[in-house]
């Protein structure tokens, strides 16, 4: 079963204090598409201006995802981010944003798209991710990652996308945002209540809760000796996440408590290396090893 995922596509210029990179390949589709692409076959959906090469292209190609759904505008320049960590991992600072080519992004969804049985929206206009699953026949399964700026500025919109989505991904700050409630658990209970099946918590190098109707669970971050870039952690968790459910084609609670520990190795993987550098050449094993890896550190026998 394929997912088809709509996001961005960005150049990256980063520094954290291991070291700092210029132009890397980024963006939320990015890290997304390729955390999926190790379970099942990935559709992207995004712009890039003609800047984006085919040595950039090569990197997404290279996982075997679909670029037909990535759209280049002539004479146009890609995405580009700049931002600065300091010690904090979870903390950054952004120095330069240019939407460029992102500015005014309308998706186009391939005809051989819309049939598609999961479709993933990254963090985009609510109105746009509402036009995107109108352009879906039938009714996907939907995974959908938002940010505060969209919970200030067009809160009607994303309701409307709440009601058609079901795991919700959203960092502690945001659920509180969203729903209104200081305490997370509160805060996950109205925002299922807004329609997603499940709402996934991120806490950063806290770990991530998911809350449905029937359970409530935790996974913690896996620990690294070093981490030397978290952009992207978020979005390949969620590329983890969704790849792994599609690839088992069912939201039950064995599949949605599997997927967090999917979610999190991916990201685990993100956070070792500067851009998608270490997530683009993983192979089962190094998945599979690390999935073990965290199962055992979480799971002890008491008795």
């Amino acid at each position: 079963m394929s997912v088809v995922a709509v996001g961005s596509v960005a150049f990256d210029t980063i520094e954290t204090p291991i070291g700092r990179v210029e132009r890397a390949i980024g963006g939320s589709a990015t890290y997304f598409t390729l955390a999926a692409s190790y379970f099942v076959p990935v559709n992207l959906v995004a712009v890039v201006g003609e800047d984006f090469d085919d040595e950039y292209r090569g990197v997404l190609a290279g996982r075997g995802i679909d670029l037909n759904g990535l759209k280049v505008v002539k004479g146009g320049k890609t995405f580009f981010w700049e931002g600065r960590y300091g010690q904090d991992p979870n903390e950054r600072e952004s120095l330069v944003t240019e939407l460029n080519v992102f500015d005014g992004f309308r998706p186009e969804l391939p005809e051989a798209y819309r049939k598609a049985k999961w479709l993933f929206l990254g963090n985009i206009d609510p109105e746009i991710q509402l036009e995107v699953i109108g352009q879906i026949e039938g009714r996907p399964l939907v995974g959908c990652d938002t940010m505060n700026f969209w919970i200030e500025r067009k809160p009607d919109k994303l309701l409307a996308v709440l009601r058609k989505v079901d795991v919700f991904f959203i960092n502690d700050a945001e659920a509180r945002q969203l729903s209104g409630n200081i305490n997370l658990i509160s805060a996950a209970r109205t925002i299922l209540e807004m329609g997603p099946t499940a709402v996934v918590i991120k806490k950063g190098e806290h770990g991530a809760f998911i809350f449905t109707e029937n359970f409530r669970a935790f996974v913690p971050a896996y620990p690294l000796e070093e981490v030397v870039d978290p952009t992207g952690a978020g979005d390949s968790f969620a590329g983890g996440f969704v790849g792994y459910l599609a690839k088992a084609g069912e939201l039950h609670e064995l599949n949605l408590r599997r997927a967090m520990y999917y979610g999190t190795v991916a990201a685990s993987f993100t956070c070792e290396s500067f851009s998608v550098g270490r997530l683009k050449s993983l192979s089962q094993e190094d998945i599979q090893d690390r999935f073990k890896a965290l199962v055992d550190l979480v799971h002890v026998q008491l008795e």
